[in-house]
């Protein structure tokens, strides 16, 4: 393909994903093929000859599309969203042209320092404090890993990276509601699952902080090292939000490294009235959370603060002749900031959103996803039919199906299994569930960013049409 080709497709493409914005209510929100439908679609082979991006283009549409799970379709109300917006796709589009590997400060300097400015505005929008310093991680995974890593390295003097961990006694502690992300952690960071100590939660399904402190004065009476607590702002289930300032005084005191995982909800600290569910961020050691999922930036961008860099640093440097640079020292290299060395220039989409939307902007739309969410809850809890299984805190609305008739927990969870089986093979909508207190939930999250009024209305519709006619449906 030579430049005159490329412009002529690239304008074919910029045209069909603005027709696709405009048609995606058309589409199923959720791709309506079966295992192995699109694969066996596909060559056996790859192709010995170069092909037409004419056909490619064409067999995108016939065999690839039809198997896309539509997540910026305005009625993906699962899981929580990967949002993306016009301004974020343009700043993606010109990051695949550059096709910047942005390692080191001298690979790109404005990458780097592009960076640097937009963590800033993050960090001080957010209510974070000037302490902490901030970067961009892939994932809120490997954000996780990372602070693992370094809570490993700095309760061994930064000895384990060269010495390996002889005996490994580190204890790791969560809530039963956080994220598998961290169980993932611990078992890459070399501690064991074994040594994960899961803590247990209150009524609102928050982290006990009593709990908490007792299983680790039981763990250092046997002979464990308590190494770094997790807490949550939004778990996955049930957007639980810990109580940060209780966990953090219990970190401070047995000097244990406070990791928050506010991967989802963080991105509602831009709004200064939810600022409360970080109470107690200055004792905290690191925090991430992405602006992929909930402030309009695509796939992927999670924004990782840490207030001792130096822990950082110590933890990940490695210097080989071929990276030494005149700059370093100067200037933020920050491929010493987290696991890989290659970097992709995702600042570069996070500033077209910030600077296109306004702050004012993106509080607007935050606002309004969290106004939709406390309707349909007011829904919920005005129907004979339904109920609400956990507080609704901002925007993921957790309920279910339970007419007066049906009492059996195990019947109750059948029923709303199918339920929601039933409402994703319609294609008009596209949830998920999780468990409370082993009961089968219903969870519908108002955070896509093309939802309106009349999207979360129709959806309440067809929840309740679908549910009235389970006594009907044989497997019931």
């Amino acid at each position: 393909m030579n430049n005159k080709e490329f412009r002529q497709y690239a304008h074919q493409m910029v045209d069909w994903m603005a027709d696709y914005f405009e048609q995606i209510e058309d589409y199923p929100v959720k791709a309506q093929v079966q295992p192995k439908e699109i694969y066996n679609q596909l060559p056996a082979q790859a192709p010995i000859q170069g092909e037409e991006m004419s056909v490619i283009f064409k067999d995108f549409q016939d065999i690839i599309l039809p198997g896309i799970t539509h997540w910026q379709h305005p009625n993906f109300f699962a899981y929580f969203p990967a949002n993306t917006s016009f301004p974020s796709i343009l700043g993606e589009m010109l990051t695949a042209t550059l096709g910047a590997q942005c390692m080191i400060w001298d690979t790109s300097p404005a990458a780097a320092e592009l960076e640097e400015r937009v963590m800033n505005w993050l960090r001080d929008l957010m209510g974070i404090p000037s302490s902490f310093e901030g970067v961009i991680q892939d994932t809120a995974s490997t954000a996780t890993l990372t602070a693992i890593l370094s809570a490993r390295e700095r309760a061994t003097n930064f000895e384990s990276n060269q010495k390996g961990i002889a005996q490994n006694n580190f204890r790791v502690y969560c809530s039963t509601e956080t994220h598998s992300s961290i169980e993932k952690a611990v078992k890459i960071a070399g501690l064991g699952k074994n040594n994960l100590v899961k803590i247990p939660v209150d009524e609102q399904l928050r982290m006990q902080a009593t709990a908490l402190e007792k299983a680790i004065q039981e763990d250092l009476k046997n002979g464990y090292r308590p190494m770094c607590i997790v807490a949550a702002i939004g778990t996955t289930g049930t957007t639980a939000i810990d109580p940060l300032k209780a966990i953090a005084s219990i970190s401070q005191k047995y000097n244990i490294w406070l990791h928050v995982d506010a991967a989802y909800a963080g991105s509602a600290l831009i709004l200064p009235e939810f600022q409360w569910m970080i109470e107690g961020i200055e004792q905290v050691d690191s925090f991430v959370f992405n602006p992929h999922k909930w402030l309009l930036t695509n796939f992927d961008c999670s924004v990782y603060f840490i207030k001792d860099k130096e822990s950082l640093l110590k933890t990940f440097e490695v210097l080989p002749e071929y990276l030494k640079t005149a700059s370093r020292g100067v200037v933020n290299d920050y491929r010493d900031w987290g696991v890989p060395l290659g970097r992709r220039f995702r600042a570069l989409k996070l500033w077209f959103v910030i600077r296109n939307y306004g702050v004012e902007g993106l509080q607007k739309h935050l606002r309004a996803h969290i106004s939709l969410a406390q309707t349909l809850t007011e829904w919920v809890k005005s129907s004979p039919d339904f109920e609400l299984l956990a507080p609704t805190t901002l925007n993921l609305v957790c309920f279910r199906y339970h007419p007066k008739n049906i009492e059996d927990e195990k019947t109750l969870n059948t029923v709303n299994k199918n339920i929601l089986e039933e409402l994703n093979k319609t294609g008009r909508m596209y949830l998920t569930h999780t468990k409370i207190n082993q009961q089968y939930t219903l969870r519908l999250v108002l955070g896509q960013t093309f939802v309106e009024a009349h999207h979360v209305q129709s959806a309440w519709e067809q929840i309740q049409e679908i549910a009235r006619k389970a006594p009907q449906l044989e497997r019931f």
